[in-house]
């Protein structure tokens, strides 16, 4: 076992082989979308990005799915207070984000706003307007959009606020493809205020969840904001390190794309969930690559922070953490091409396995 890092400031130890094996391990078991992206990363970022998200799905699982969201929550924060002090508890997920937070100087408030919104989804929280649905997905979303670009090394004011801005879009696509999902668990995230203007009852409808016309246009609604969303997180493209640029601008496209084939199916995603085929996202991620020479020119006018994410930007420019100078794991590196192969293989595999469940 390796030895409780130091206090910021200090020498740091690095993550031992197992925590991040342990780390990546979880994920390639259990976010396998994220375990394809994470290997387009240039690989100095890939272990960092697992760890963190890593952590991530274990918070998200101890709050959703324990006895007591409330006790899982103070000791998330319990066990955040000890990481940020640089002595994370022996579990591999917090030993590994103890030593990405103090070498890249995550701020602590986009960890606690991360938790607050795996705490709404525990406690049933109603959301009455797209504005509560959009500070939501700055929770559950743009807080990780904020977190990868600290890590990438774009922690500036525009930077963040296009990487928020990006996370929320991809949130607001991920409600527009599971609404059918989402009731049958008991939630909703189409802004209730959207039901009483056209004299329907949610609770009726989340009772008996139905697909109709009103339900597509709801869903046509969601998908419109998250491609404003999209066009405004492009802009932060040319923030980040050239070699960040086709994960991210791969991810972008990806994401949209699941909105563009709900529409395609009808908008329906009540009967069914919106799959994008393996070979249009290998379309979409050789696209992406060209991102990696030239970023999409920034607007003539600059872009003020959505209002649901602008807190978000206010945390990273006050409660950066110092961060430590040595470099953490070492990766072989692949070059672009081989990982887009691996890809190529990875999405065939996962979608044997998904007809096979079916």
């Amino acid at each position: 076992m390796s030895n409780p890092l130091p206090k910021p400031g200090a020498a740091a130890t690095p993550v031992s082989a197992y925590d991040l094996q342990a780390c990546t391990a979880l994920m390639r078991g259990g976010s396998k979308s994220f375990f394809a992206a994470s290997k387009l990363l240039p690989v100095r970022l890939r272990a960092p990005a697992t760890a963190l998200y890593a952590y991530c799905r274990l918070a998200d699982d101890a709050i959703d799915l324990g006895a007591d969201p409330t006790l899982a929550m103070q000791d998330l924060q319990q066990r955040l207070d000890a990481i940020y002090e640089g002595r994370p508890s022996a579990q591999d997920a917090d030993r590994a984000l103890a030593h990405v937070v103090h070498h890249y100087g995550v701020a602590r408030g986009l960890l606690d706003a991360l938790l607050d919104g795996f705490l709404w989804d525990s406690q049933g929280r109603k959301y009455e307007t797209l504005a509560d649905v959009e500070a939501y997905g700055a929770r559950v979303a743009g807080t990780v959009g904020a977190m990868m670009s600290t890590i990438m090394g774009a922690a500036s004011e525009t930077a963040i606020a296009r990487a928020c801005e990006l996370g929320v879009a991809m949130q607001l696509t991920n409600i527009a493809r599971d609404i059918g999902e989402d009731a049958r668990n008991g939630r909703l995230y189409i802004p209730r205020a959207w039901f009483r203007e056209i004299g329907m009852d949610a609770d009726a409808w989340l009772a008996a969840p139905m697909f109709d016309a009103r339900i597509a246009s709801f869903t046509q609604r969601l998908l419109m904001r998250a491609d404003v969303l999209y066009r405004r997180g492009e802009f932060g493209l040319a923030e980040l390190p050239w070699d960040c640029r086709p994960a991210i601008q791969a991810a972008r496209l990806v994401y949209a794309e699941i909105g563009k084939q709900l529409e395609r199916e009808g908008l329906n995603s009540v009967d069914h969930r919106t799959v994008v085929s393996t070979t249009r996202k290998l379309a979409l991620i050789a696209r992406a690559a060209t991102v990696a020479v030239k970023a999409p020119a920034l607007p003539a006018v600059a872009l003020s922070p959505v209002p649901a994410i602008a807190f978000l930007v206010d945390v990273v420019g006050r409660d950066r953490s110092p961060t430590l100078e040595n470099k953490p794991w070492t990766i072989p590196e692949r070059s672009f091409d081989q990982r887009v192969e691996w890809m190529v293989d990875l999405f065939g595999r996962l979608e044997q396995r998904e007809r096979a469940r079916r």
